[in-house]
């Protein structure tokens, strides 16, 4: 069994559930500004969303268009003009009040954090990503937090880790796994960097990329067998 010393954790829909958050904030976003939010609407707006931030990881574009253009091109399917940077801006408010955490989560940190190195990489606003962390009990478990818009540069790119790497103390390539939910940015990232990556798939949604995760699991108690330890929060 291999052994690990630093753990590297993504936060949307790894740590913290990034669904429930989003669908609070379009709902308050559009309760606030008297428009009825549908269905279609709403699955309109997260592939659009889904569809700007695989841009961003690409790099073709930066994080302010995303911020800023998401619900100017959404509203320019239904044939309406609003302000997009000014939408953006007050979704995000919503947004970082959304600190709902995935099941097992603070128990497998508050179990980990005498054992590890744990660090948070995530690509996103650093303010919101900042509220979001301490407000779930998440933020001083963790001995730094990497976010995309501080480093300059953003998951899978080589050298957001390599910002990283430069900032922990001491550290080993082979003992550094990363634990995430997206294949294009955690994975492909990890593979990048060089490191050994597990895959959150709590759906078990079939990869059919070439992308390959050194682990998947489909619950974050099953990272328990992976570093072969016990749960100490449950035993």
């Amino acid at each position: 069994m291999k052994h690990y010393r630093t753990l590297l954790f993504d936060v949307d829909d790894t740590l913290l559930d990034f669904q429930a958050a989003e669908v609070f904030a379009l709902r308050s976003l559009f309760e606030e500004q008297n428009i009825p939010l549908t269905l279609d609407i709403e699955a309109r707006y997260k592939q659009i969303n889904q569809g700007l931030w695989r841009s961003f990881e690409e790099g073709k574009i930066d994080r302010d268009e995303i911020a800023n253009t998401r619900f100017s091109l959404l509203f320019k399917e239904y044939d309406q003009e609003v302000d997009g940077f000014s939408f953006g801006m007050k979704y995000r408010s919503y947004l970082k009040e959304g600190h709902q955490l995935i099941s097992g989560a603070i128990e497998l940190i508050e179990d980990l954090k005498n054992k590890y190195d744990l660090y948070i990489v995530t690509n996103g606003v650093a303010e919101t990503q900042d509220k979001r962390l301490r407000d779930s009990g998440l933020f001083p478990l963790f001995k730094d937090i990497f976010v995309s818009e501080d480093t300059g540069f953003q998951k899978p790119m080589k050298e957001f880790f390599d910002y990283v790497f430069a900032r922990i103390p001491d550290i080993s390539l082979e003992e550094t796994l990363i634990i995430g939910d997206s294949l294009t940015s955690d994975i492909k990232g990890g593979e990048l960097a060089g490191i050994d990556t597990c895959w959150f798939n709590p759906e078990m949604t079939p990869n059919n990329t070439e992308i390959t995760p050194t682990y998947q699991i489909q619950k974050l108690e099953e990272l328990y067998d992976i570093l072969n330890i016990k749960s100490v929060s449950h035993c």
